[in-house]
């Protein structure tokens, strides 16, 4: 499976400290079955995320798109203190963009990788 970050979602990721390891391993429980994360429809998923040093309680809320054992991108996040759920017009609006991401070419993806539009997350 390839793990992707969107934009917008490395730029909070750097801020909020959160390491690629992390999402790398949140990101392989979900495609094993193994994860909590909220199935919203449309390959929208909702993932609770425990802040560095603390617990989920009060920590992020992460948006991703997911296709079992093919792709995931980590597309935005929030911290729980700042929103309690997401919208339902918002919902509509991240099921398009799921579609629209989980149908990528690889010709797409990689031009997306190559200005920075994209980030993959690989290694340990």
């Amino acid at each position: 499976m390839r793990i992707f970050k969107a934009k917008w979602f490395i730029k909070f990721a750097q801020k909020a400290n959160i390491k690629d390891a992390d999402l790398k391993a949140a990101a392989e429980a979900i495609d094993r079955g193994e994860s909590s994360a909220d199935d919203l429809g449309g390959h929208v998923f909702k993932l609770r995320f425990a802040r560095p040093g603390e617990g989920k309680r009060g920590g992020y809320r992460f948006i991703l798109f997911f296709r079992k054992g093919e792709r995931l991108f980590f597309d935005y996040a929030y911290p729980k203190s700042k929103l309690d759920d997401i919208e339902d017009d918002e919902l509509r609006e991240f099921k398009k963009l799921a579609k629209k991401s989980l149908g990528l070419t690889e010709e797409q993806i990689e031009a997306r990788l190559k200005d920075g539009r994209l980030k993959e997350i690989k290694g340990k």
